[in-house]
């Protein structure tokens, strides 16, 4: 089996990012920072993660780690966002991850029912990561 997972990049505040997504999704999260692994080339990321790994609830795994000194800014947005869908045995459990994205973020879509049949909304959460929710109307 060949899982894909999405892997977020952060400035310095992956800690507090991990542990956000942590109460967003629940489950699992260990981190290791840069001297933990012997990586910190720049005393400045000693304390910074190196690598981060949320098993959340449900099936849902996302990394995440800060950016080295060494290669500069992530930057946040670009051309990659975070989807999450499932059928309408998940619609309570999507729409919950949906608010605590949405609750200190800004709403992109709104979550609604859309041309295609689905409920689908995105939203940027406090971190500049775009999420999209979608929500089909066919049971899964």
């Amino acid at each position: 089996m060949v899982t894909l997972n999405p892997y977020l990049n952060f400035p310095g505040n992956a800690k507090e990012a991990m542990e956000f997504y942590h109460s967003v999704f629940g489950g699992e999260l260990t981190t290791s920072t840069f001297a933990e692994f012997g990586q910190a080339d720049d005393p400045a990321d000693a304390d910074k993660i190196m690598h981060g790994q949320l098993e959340g609830d449900g099936g849902v795994v996302l990394m995440g780690a800060d950016t080295p000194s060494s290669m500069g800014d992530p930057g946040t947005g670009g051309p990659i966002s975070v989807s999450l869908s499932g059928g309408r045995d998940e619609d309570a459990v999507l729409r919950g991850y949906w608010a605590k994205l949405l609750a200190s973020g800004s709403e992109i879509v709104p979550l609604e029912v859309a041309p295609w049949g689905d409920a689908f909304g995105m939203c940027t959460d406090r971190y500049g990561v775009t999420w999209l929710v979608n929500i089909s109307a066919n049971a899964t």
